[in-house]
């Protein structure tokens, strides 16, 4: 991999080159020699800087689809962004996370393996307090979850997964399904400790609490998915079709839909002093012919020529022609 030096290194190994402080023959042998990099296999690089990129740009989705979720359910100011996503091995993850928070253990199929969605627990007890009518702030002191606490965490962050079905939807369809809730980490083991992760650090804050929400992916997890988080797919992928069950429900919607229709008998054109002096009897010519068919219109357009007429004692008009498309009816000034 080339290093890309930035604006300011360009600048200062010119300015050395000027001033005689490095010699431009002797870079060159530098470079000429057998340059060797220092590689850990217990960090293996499984993740590229495009799918990085394209992670994070997913998970930003998810950031906003949260945002929204959660404000909606605490009915608070919430607020949550996408600090990093990095790659590190799975034992480092765990040994960076406090000795108790919440360890959301989940599925997504089609994909095969576990996943973790981890809370920090100020962010999960002030949501904790939020949901019990309190104010939302983090307790002084964090204790085990009791049997109710439980129940309504593991409701709130099951429903908080579907964010991630949404944010995922443009490269897989998931169905994200919560396995388990934790809360010690050293109990909870989903892959081998060497195993590579991407690693998506969300910041949060509701109210005035702040925390951590970080999610947990293996590679071996997204590994069979790994070739549609690249910028080919993003940007030259095909156009994507409606389901079937989609354009049905669109057609329905529709059908549904109501549009005003217009038969006009004619118009005309009086004087403001013609309009005043209108009394009972009075007769206003119209500018067409009883012998023309009336304009139908539905909405604001001209759709077909008819007659009037009556059914069952009712006015109704009788369709006689339809009018092209694009044709467009043109008053007389």
């Amino acid at each position: 991999m080339v290093d890309v030096l930035s604006q300011n290194e360009i600048d200062a190994l010119l300015a050395a080159l000027s001033s005689g402080e490095m010699d431009a023959e002797e870079l060159k042998k530098e470079e000429a020699q057998k340059k060797v990099r220092a590689y850990d296999f217990k960090r293996a690089v499984r993740f590229s800087k495009d799918h990085i990129r394209s992670l994070t740009r997913i998970h930003e989705n998810f950031a906003r689809f949260l945002t929204t979720y959660f404000s909606a359910q605490l009915r608070t100011f919430v607020q949550i962004s996408v600090v990093q996503v990095e790659q590190l091995p799975y034992d480092e993850f765990i040994r960076s996370i406090p000795k108790m928070t919440i360890l959301n253990i989940f599925e997504a199929e089609p994909l095969e393996g576990r996943m973790v969605l981890e809370v920090h627990p100020n962010v999960a007890f002030a949501m904790l307090d939020r949901l019990l009518g309190g104010a939302g702030s983090a307790p002084t002191k964090i204790g085990s979850l009791t049997e109710i606490e439980t129940i309504i965490m593991e409701k709130i962050f099951s429903r908080a997964l579907e964010s991630l079905q949404e944010a995922w939807r443009t490269i897989v369809e998931v169905e994200p399904r919560l396995e388990a809730l934790e809360t010690n980490p050293q109990f909870m083991q989903i892959v081998s400790p060497n195993e590579t992760i991407a690693l998506i650090s969300l910041s949060t804050k509701i109210g005035d609490t702040t925390g951590m929400i970080n999610l947990c992916i293996p590679h071996v997890v997204i590994e069979p998915i790994m070739s549609k988080l690249s910028v080919h797919h993003w940007f030259v992928s095909q156009k994507k079709t409606r389901a079937p069950d989609e354009v049905l429900q669109l057609e329905q919607r529709v059908s549904k839909a109501k549009l005003p229709i217009v038969a006009e008998l004619g118009s005309s054109r009086i004087s403001v002093q013609e309009f005043l002096n209108l009394a009972v009897g009075d007769v206003i010519a119209l500018n067409r012919s009883t012998d023309e068919g009336l304009e139908i219109k539905v909405g604001d357009k001209l759709k077909y020529i008819g007659s009037p007429g009556t059914v069952r004692d009712r006015m109704a008009v009788q369709i006689h022609e339809i009018v092209s498309e694009g044709v467009e009816e043109f008053n007389d000034e």
